[in-house]
């Protein structure tokens, strides 16, 4: 199990201790909490949610509902992204994309960050209960767990395929905000999760590639530091393909709105991805960070793609579900 960094108090200890910290404004110390939840990463969780919510729907949800539903999964993303923050505080100080972290700089002390993290995900847990339903409120605590434990302590520092299993995690959010509007888990709720499951590796690994040394140094075994540049690319176009497909299967439950763009936006992801990898094959350079980038756009393109059928939508291809 990856060692985390020690508590304040305890021998070896590297936090700032709360009684010896100098004195800061009540709104830096809000930033650096905010920091500890990833805010830029739960955006993109939260507009995969909405979609996934109207789609249920096939329509509008209350207002309410949405909110309440967002709110639940901002504080469930943000538990397992702080307390992320507090086994990788090891890793985040050694990397320089990471090192501006809260625990990496100590402005905040590890075990108030633990406190934040498991805090968070109780108050989670009981919001979505009381708002939502049962099944939602378990489904954000599993995702919780899975993201702590299989994945950030488990995956991330023993095997290069860890962002594979370890981004399910990241998929949940349409599930839960599937279960949400109806009490269950349908067909197109896995369907959804599936789509992300199979972005995040061409996403991550476009990342992983720009900072290859980063991870090298940390001692992570992300697939650009274990494989050669050829054969990670490879894999981004492998996963891109299956990605593309997966997305053609709400065909039965959506219109030709979102086919129509769902397959423009796939074809478009896989320019991006086959250039990458022709780069590559060349001895080029090529530019992971336009894939990383263009990837988050996709997937947002996407999903408002789905939003606007679910709403608008004129005719199903398929039978209900």
């Amino acid at each position: 199990m990856p060692s985390v960094t020690p508590v304040e108090g305890t021998p070896g200890s590297t936090a700032i201790d709360a009684t010896t910290t100098p004195s800061r404004r009540v709104r830096d110390v809000v930033k650096a909490y905010v920091a500890l939840m990833k805010p830029r990463v739960i955006e993109l969780l939260l507009v995969t949610t909405i979609p996934a919510m109207l789609l249920a729907q096939r329509g509008i949800p209350s207002v309410w509902l949405v909110l309440a539903t967002l709110v639940g999964g901002t504080m469930a993303a943000g538990s397992a992204n702080a307390l992320n923050c507090v086994v990788d505080a090891d890793i985040d100080a050694v990397m320089k994309r990471t090192k501006a972290r809260p625990l990496a700089t100590h402005e905040v002390p590890v075990r108030s960050a633990l406190v934040f993290g498991i805090a968070l995900g109780a108050a989670a847990f009981s919001w979505l209960w009381l708002t939502t339903n049962l099944l939602s409120a378990v489904l954000a605590v599993v995702t919780i767990l899975f993201y702590v434990f299989v994945y950030t302590m488990g995956l991330k520092r023993r095997t290069s395929q860890n962002i594979v299993w370890g981004g399910a995690a990241g998929c949940m959010p349409v599930v839960i905000g599937w279960s949400a509007v109806t009490g269950t888990v349908g067909w197109p709720a896995l369907v959804m999760f599936g789509v992300i499951f199979f972005w995040t590796p061409p996403h991550f690994w476009a990342l992983a590639m720009k900072f290859r040394e980063d991870y090298a140094a940390a001692k992570v075994p992300m697939l650009p530091v274990v494989a050669s540049r050829e054969q990670v690319s490879r894999q981004i176009v492998i996963y891109s393909w299956v990605m593309v497909a997966w997305s053609l299967l709400l065909l039965p439950a959506t219109s030709w709105i979102y086919g129509s763009f769902a397959v423009v936006f796939g074809v478009w992801f896989l320019v991006f991805a086959h250039r990458l990898h022709n780069a590559v094959r060349r001895g080029e350079p090529g530019s992971p960070m336009k894939l990383f980038h263009m990837s988050n756009t996709y997937l947002m393109l996407v999903f408002v793609a789905l939003a606007a059928d679910a709403v608008v939508g004129l005719k199903t291809f398929g039978l209900p579900f």
